[in-house]
């Protein structure tokens, strides 16, 4: 027997907030299609694309997919991403937290010293800039930026702030000066600038920038990311997701320590 909790927006779809389920050595996907037949017609969808599902807190992604097999007495947390935005601005909430990110065109006069204006003039934003390099896709960088927000929640950050565990989570490493010098702002290269904080405030920024900004994810950094890090196209096969690349990364990033 293991337990299903519900967080966030996923509570609306099922009468309960926790679900006690006899059974074990089920896979992820066994659980979600069951859950798709327990689900009440009358209850809103279970986006299932747009999920984070953890066993005992850790993401299921990063172990074996959906082939990551449940046991007695677990606990698996269901947990929606909500999203929304446009071409160049994408935003989702994890957790009660808000997000935004957009995508700032390299130019001669954005270099380190940008970041650190834009923070002292929004204070209560919390802000990370990371080479566009080093963040394959949508779906990576929602699933790093949520790991690094459940490991805040379970003390287990690879840093003191929440903002420098994601930087070395894209970089993939434990040691922060490495993680600036890979994965940080370049002057003259574009970078993705990841926000956290209150809508107010982060439509208040995003109208700053605007002009500042490009449609995200344009360019195809899949050959740069596997060369930086290694990851050969046997590797790659031997990954059954429909996002082998960006769940390699992710799985990465969870076993940093």
């Amino acid at each position: 027997m293991f337990t299903v909790k519900f967080v966030g927006g996923a509570k609306k779809s099922f009468p309960t907030e926790q679900l006690s389920i006899d059974k074990s050595d089920i896979s992820i996907k066994d659980l979600i299609d069951m859950l798709l037949d327990l689900k009440p017609a009358d209850t809103p969808k279970l986006d299932t694309e747009n999920i984070l599902i953890a066993i005992n807190g850790s993401d299921s992604s990063a172990m074996d997919g959906q082939s990551t097999k449940i046991r007695d007495n677990d606990t698996v947390s269901i947990i929606p991403i909500i999203h929304g935005g446009s071409p160049r601005k994408l935003v989702f909430e994890f957790s009660k937290k808000q997000i935004q990110v957009m995508e700032i065109k390299g130019q001669r006069l954005v270099g380190v010293k940008f970041l650190d204006d834009l923070r002292t003039k929004h204070p209560k934003i919390l802000l990370q800039a990371v080479s566009s390099n080093f963040i394959q896709s949508a779906y990576h960088l929602k699933k790093i930026i949520s790991l690094s927000i459940e490991s805040k929640r379970n003390n287990n950050l690879l840093a003191n702030k929440l903002e420098t565990d994601i930087l070395m989570r894209f970089a993939l490493t434990t040691q922060i000066s490495d993680a600036i010098k890979n994965a940080g702002i370049k002057t003259g290269a574009n970078f993705i600038l990841i926000a956290l904080g209150n809508k107010k405030t982060l439509n208040s920024m995003y109208a700053d920038l605007l002009p500042l900004s490009t449609d995200m994810f344009s360019k195809n950094n899949e050959p740069y990311i596997k060369k930086h890090f290694e990851i050969t196209s046997k590797y790659l096969g031997s990954v059954h997701s429909k996002n082998p690349l960006a769940d390699i990364l992710v799985e990465k990033a969870t076993i940093l320590f």
